[in-house]
C-alpha cells in the first residue's frame, strides 16, 4: 500500500491503520512521525485507540500507545481489542440495554471523572472516558464506561436490580446495583497484570457477577 500507516476517526476516538506486510519496527517509527506531524491537530484530545490490518501483541500495542503519547498531546483513555466480536457483544450489550428502557432517558458525559467528581443520572450513563479512584458515578438505569472503570460505580439506585454496569476496563472501587453491593476487580488479573478485557457486572442470587463479556454471558443476563 502507498501509505504503511493510516490514522482515522471512528466511533470511540482513532484507529490506525497498519500495513499488515509491513514489519513492525518499520511501523513503530511511522506511527511516531505520523503523530508528531499531527499533534496540533489532536491538541491535548482524549479519545480511545483502535489498531487495524496488522495483529499486534499486547505489548507491541502498548509500545505503539506509548509512541502516540510521546509524539503528540493525545491521551490514550484505552485501547479497544482488536478483535471485532469482542467489541460487538460490548456494543450489543449496551444497545439491548438502552433499547429496552424506553421510559429512562439516557445521557453521555465525555471526560474523565477525578478523584471526588460525583456524576449522576436519572435514567442510564455512557461515559467517554475513566473514572479514576475516588470518583463516583450514581444512575438510576445502567452505567456503561467506554474507558477504565476504577472508581465507584452504583447502577439501579431506585433498587432496580435488573441494570448493569459495563467497562472497557473494569477495576473497581466498589459497585452497587440495586440494593447489591461489590467491591474490588479481579485481584489475580491485576497481579498478573494481564490487558484488559471488556467486562459486564449484573446481579444474580442477591450478589454480584463480574464477567468477561461473551455471546453465552449476555443470553444469561436478565436485561429484561
Amino acid at each position: 500500500m502507498s501509505q504503511p500507516v493510516v490514522i482515522k476517526g471512528n466511533r470511540y476516538g482513532i484507529s490506525v491503520f497498519l500495513d499488515p506486510q509491513a514489519e513492525y519496527e518499520a511501523l513503530l517509527k511511522e506511527v511516531a512521525v505520523k503523530f508528531r506531524e499531527s499533534a496540533r491537530f489532536f491538541h491535548g484530545a482524549k479519545m480511545a485507540l483502535s489498531f487495524e490490518g496488522k495483529k499486534l501483541s499486547d505489548e507491541q500495542q502498548r509500545e505503539m500507545a506509548e509512541a502516540i503519547t510521546a509524539n503528540s498531546q493525545v491521551e490514550i483513555l484505552c485501547i479497544l481489542d482488536q478483535d471485532e466480536e469482542k467489541e460487538r457483544l460490548f456494543q450489543a450489550a449496551i444497545e439491548k440495554r438502552m433499547q429496552s428502557e424506553k421510559s429512562n432517558v439516557g445521557r453521555f458525559y465525555k471526560g474523565t471523572l477525578r478523584n471526588g467528581q460525583v456524576l449522576e443520572s436519572e435514567g442510564s450513563v455512557v461515559i467517554l472516558g475513566d473514572v479514576n479512584p475516588g470518583a463516583k458515578v450514581i444512575a438510576v438505569g445502567n452505567v456503561i464506561v467506554l474507558g477504565a472503570l476504577k472508581g465507584t460505580a452504583c447502577a439501579g439506585i431506585t433498587g432496580n436490580d435488573k441494570v448493569f454496569i459495563a467497562a472497557l476496563e473494569m477495576e473497581p472501587t466498589q459497585l452497587r446495583i440495586g440494593n447489591a453491593m461489590g467491591r474490588g476487580g479481579d485481584e489475580k488479573e491485576k497481579r498478573k497484570k494481564q490487558p484488559p478485557k471488556p467486562k459486564i457486572a449484573f446481579c444474580g442470587d442477591g450478589g454480584i457477577y463480574v464477567e468477561e463479556l461473551s455471546r453465552d454471558i449476555l443470553q444469561d443476563i436478565p436485561l429484561d
